[in-house]
């Protein structure tokens, strides 16, 4: 089941950040209420980066059991291990190094080490496919899901690093492929399929600045981007500043 689009519009680009952060902390206990792991899909990008940090030196980081926390990525700029531009690099720097993580449960999408976007994409759908599946046997779910999935939006609408008329859009049936020819550097990259996407109770687009402004209201208005098709099973939340949401009416 899916559920209408929620909308809430924070003051700036802080403002916004440290909103999300205690959402986040508070969706994570929640999930771990019952026992369980907690599964998190992290973004990448200039907001993200101020909600990782935000987390990190926030006093309530401490009711979080990191331990129980399973991380995934939704994209991954396929450069070499540890470059800055990674969306990994960032989450570690910004809030993974900082906290009592399981290495084991931090799964970030293979870094260029020689083989082939394509070999990655396909180790990261088998890594998660393997994951998940041990999870639904201990927490008998019918269905893969992550709790939470964070999304940011490009200004041509683009989610992940799926961009608008690429084929990978079409792909149903892997949950991760390789991006060639990205409209923005670097040119390769590897993502999640808009179903991996779908597998989330939780879906949050998180959107700063005012050159998003138009995709974000393309996209709320059900246009033909693709940050208009993942949905939560349960929720999707947009969390904006006032910039990013100035073209709404």
């Amino acid at each position: 089941m899916t559920v209408d689009p929620e909308l809430l519009i924070h003051r700036d680009a802080d403002d916004l950040a440290f909103s999300v952060a205690a959402r986040m902390i508070t969706a994570i206990t929640d999930a771990q209420s019952t026992g369980g792991v907690a599964e998190v899909v992290l973004t990448g990008g200039r907001v993200a980066a101020r909600i990782y940090r935000a987390v990190a030196e926030s006093p309530a980081r401490v009711e979080v059991d990191w331990q129980r926390v399973e991380f995934w990525w939704g994209d991954e700029r396929f450069l070499p291990p540890g470059n800055p531009e990674r969306n990994e690099t960032q989450a570690r720097d910004a809030l993974l190094a900082h906290v009592d993580v399981d290495p084991a449960r931090v799964h970030p999408m293979p870094a260029d080490t020689g083989q082939s976007a394509e070999a990655a994409a396909d180790a990261y759908a088998t890594e998660l496919a393997a994951t998940i599946s041990a999870l639904n046997d201990e927490k008998r779910r019918a269905v893969p899901a992550f709790d939470v999935l964070m999304l940011g939006v490009g200004p041509d609408g683009h989610v992940a690093s799926l961009f608008p008329g690429y084929p990978q859009l079409a792909v149903t049936d892997v949950s991760a492929v390789a991006v060639h020819d990205s409209p923005k550097p670097p040119p390769t990259r590897v993502s999640l399929t808009l179903p991996a996407l779908d597998r989330s109770r939780e879906v949050w687009f998180v959107v700063s600045g005012d050159d998003k402004a138009d995709a974000v209201a393309t996209a709320l208005a059900e246009g033909d981007v693709p940050a208009a098709r993942p949905k939560g099973r349960n929720r999707t939340l947009w969390l904006l500043d006032e910039a990013a949401a100035s073209k709404l009416t």
